[in-house]
């Protein structure tokens, strides 16, 4: 797991990564279903299609509802940037073409299993982050820094949910 930026300016990165003992197709069940990621975060809180859409396809938007003890609730739309199944699943936060951030999926096969990746990048619009920044200019590297700390351990936190949930035999998404 490694994370790379220390300014806002800089588009952050964190990416996390982990073998899983099932293939491509059954992992991109839970990577694919929005619905359940909420069970798999502390800041997440639900997500909803929107535009009649029932689940992920190129194009398709989401409303996830967030909470964070520094920031309090807010909701974003996301748009699914990148849908290739079973390999690729990425979405755009707000605006898809200048987001607040960018978050994917990516699985390959690996060893009779699946590697899978998560990455997500902050920015270039502004976030929620942005308005702490600008309170504290002084402090940015160190507000930036402590954020991609708590993402990463989501990521971590996330990928290891995937990888127990697809190794269970039996086990489907909820």
């Amino acid at each position: 797991m490694e994370w790379t930026g220390a300014r806002y300016a800089d588009r952050p990165t964190v990416e996390g990564d982990t073998w899983v003992d099932a293939p491509p197709e059954r992992v991109w069940t839970f990577v694919s279903d929005v619905e359940l990621m909420p069970s798999m975060s502390t800041e997440l809180q639900s997500v909803r299609w929107l535009d009649d859409a029932s689940g992920p396809a190129l194009g398709a938007r989401f409303v996830g509802r967030n909470r964070h003890e520094a920031v309090g609730e807010w909701e974003t739309t996301s748009h699914i940037v990148e849908f290739e199944p079973p390999r690729v699943f990425a979405w755009a936060v707000e605006n898809p073409e200048h987001p607040v951030a960018t978050w994917r999926f990516t699985l390959r096969p690996q060893d009779g299993g699946t590697r899978l990746s998560q990455w997500m990048q902050l920015g270039p619009a502004r976030s929620n982050l942005s308005v702490l920044i600008d309170r504290m200019p002084e402090q940015e590297q160190q507000i930036v820094l402590v954020r991609m700390r708590q993402l990463k351990e989501s990521i971590t936190a996330t990928l290891a949910e995937i990888k127990q949930r697809a190794e269970t035999p039996g086990r489907t998404q909820a």
